[in-house]
């Protein structure tokens, strides 16, 4: 599987889905997700912040099996849409079928009026949503 056979949608089709029994799944680091995210999103970070700058959490597959079935329905997001899409590609090889990658990411998802949790302004949700080293 490469990139370009994952599904991916704008975020006005994800949160439809996730009306209907798809799971949110952010794949931003914890430090990213600590400060906003999606309500009732799962995390498990795709890359970690590491001295010699961002690297794979070579445990990814494995930690989202440890809390996902192969079968689940899955809308992946991060924060613009890069690290899913990778993410995507990873889940769909190990035979995770229902995986769609969220176009945009949170930045688009706070950029669209969508971000309903933390009760903080739009303009720190976005801030909060960067990936920094």
């Amino acid at each position: 599987m490469v990139a370009e056979a994952v599904v991916t949608v704008d975020v006005y089709t994800a949160k439809g889905l996730l009306s209907i029994d798809y799971q949110y799944l952010d794949v931003r680091t914890e430090e990213e997700f600590s400060k906003s995210h999606v309500g009732g999103a799962l995390n498990v970070p795709y890359m970690f912040k590491a001295p010699e700058g961002k690297v794979k959490n070579p445990d990814f597959l494995s930690n989202v099996a440890s809390i996902c079935k192969k079968e689940d329905q899955l809308v992946v997001g991060c924060n613009s849409g890069g690290r899913s899409l990778l993410a995507c590609v990873d889940l769909l090889n190990a035979g995770y079928v229902h995986a769609r990658n969220m176009e945009g990411g949170y930045s688009k998802w706070v950029d669209s009026g969508l971000a309903e949790d933390q009760g903080k302004p739009p303009e720190e949700l976005k801030t909060a949503c960067k990936f920094r080293p």
